[in-house]
């Protein structure tokens, strides 16, 4: 929910809204990077907000969560049309959380969510190291130059994809389950790349983000990261940029 940027700032201490009102007058306060006027809104969770070179947190605590999305829920915190949301499956979660990046409807498997603004948009950016491993069953047999190009890349609408990592793991007479490693993410990439190649997925299941695995979580459960997968991800996405870019 965004309010205004000085209210945020009030509210974390900063100081008064009268001295707030002057900083934002001032050109000394940034939301995700863009000085703000008076006026302007935020989000404080989601939202990178600075003064001068001072990243200003609220009081809530970090929170961060591995789900097992299922098929056929919406990543998205509400849904105009009424369908389940991600947000439907964490009732007992007390503060605010965001997907990072995105599953669509009918795509399962491995979401983060997290009200840590920070690393969400690093974990998002074009810049990022941290692969993401999804394993696709594909109608059809792949011949060896799909294969080829799904792995030097596949021209799209949108411009070439970059290099993929893919293994045929299991080939059937009807359908075949193929693993690929991204490390870009452009909406409704896999999808786009099996299609071009001449295939349709016929399911799609994220296995793991980083060093965050699916592992036993069944379908539509949830559990807290360790301290130790949280550092992991920190240090492998990148820090060169503070926007974002859609699953």
């Amino acid at each position: 929910m965004k309010e205004r940027v000085q209210k945020i700032l009030a509210g974390a201490g900063v100081g008064s809204r009268r001295k707030v009102e002057e900083m934002i007058a001032e050109g000394r306060v940034r939301v995700n990077g863009e000085v703000v006027a008076l006026g302007a809104k935020a989000d404080p969770i989601k939202d990178i907000i600075k003064v001068g070179n001072r990243r200003i947190h609220t009081s809530e605590p970090r929170i961060y969560i591995a789900m097992n999305k299922p098929r056929s829920v919406i990543t998205s915190a509400s849904d105009p049309e009424g369908r389940k949301t991600v947000l439907d499956l964490l009732p007992g979660i007390r503060f605010r959380v965001y997907p990072v990046g995105r599953l669509d409807y009918q795509s399962e498997g491995l979401l983060l969510l997290t009200n840590d603004g920070e690393l969400a948009n690093r974990l998002m950016h074009p810049s990022s190291e941290v692969g993401k491993v999804y394993h696709v069953k594909i109608q059809g047999q792949l011949e060896p130059g799909a294969l080829s190009r799904l792995r030097k890349g596949v021209r799209l609408e949108d411009g070439l994809t970059a290099p993929a990592r893919v293994t045929v793991l299991e080939t059937g007479e009807k359908s075949s389950w193929i693993e690929i490693i991204l490390h870009e993410g452009r909406n409704r990439q896999i999808r786009r790349m099996v299609e071009a190649v001449g295939h349709r997925v016929q399911r799609l299941r994220r296995m793991s983000i980083g060093p965050v695995t699916l592992g036993k979580l069944r379908a539509g459960e949830s559990r807290m990261l360790t301290d130790d997968e949280v550092r992991q991800l920190g240090k492998r996405a990148s820090a060169r940029g503070e926007g974002g870019r859609r699953k």
